[in-house]
């Protein structure tokens, strides 16, 4: 079987963080999903889980970040296109996201970010598969 992650975000309204991530293109696996958590399928083997901040506090003995001032994670995700990057970060904004920071382009690498509701940072990112192989990379 292969390996899998699961990274646990708290969120302040579920349904909200839910009807983001749909709009986005993201679907949820119902088997890890209740009233309290959603399963965010990233892919077949990327998950995050979205837990209402009490159901968050039940695995750490830490205060949950205040994402308003604190950042605890930066999630990249990489998109098969500059034009996808440019898709996922304009729906994001369109559909309750806030921009993150500004936009990076080297040429070979592309990328946008954004806030989630609940302002964790999501980072979208292309890279010209020349350079993924290493085929005259230059930075």
């Amino acid at each position: 079987m292969a390996q899998m992650i699961f990274v646990n975000l708290p969120v302040t309204d579920l349904d909200t963080t839910k009807s983001f991530f749909s709009k986005l293109g993201f679907s949820f696996n119902p088997q890890f999903s209740d009233d309290k958590t959603a399963c965010l399928v990233i892919s077949d083997t990327i998950f995050a889980m979205l837990l209402t901040e009490p159901r968050f506090k039940e695995f750490t003995k830490k205060e949950i970040a205040d994402t308003r001032t604190t950042t605890e994670v930066l999630l990249a995700l990489s998109a098969e296109s500059r034009a996808k990057v440019d898709e996922m970060a304009d729906t994001a904004l369109a559909s309750g996201g806030s921009p993150a920071n500004e936009p990076m382009d080297h040429g070979f690498m592309y990328g946008r970010s954004f806030q989630d509701p609940d302002g964790h940072t999501w980072e979208v990112i292309w890279m010209d598969p020349a350079a993924v192989a290493g085929e005259g990379a230059q930075g």
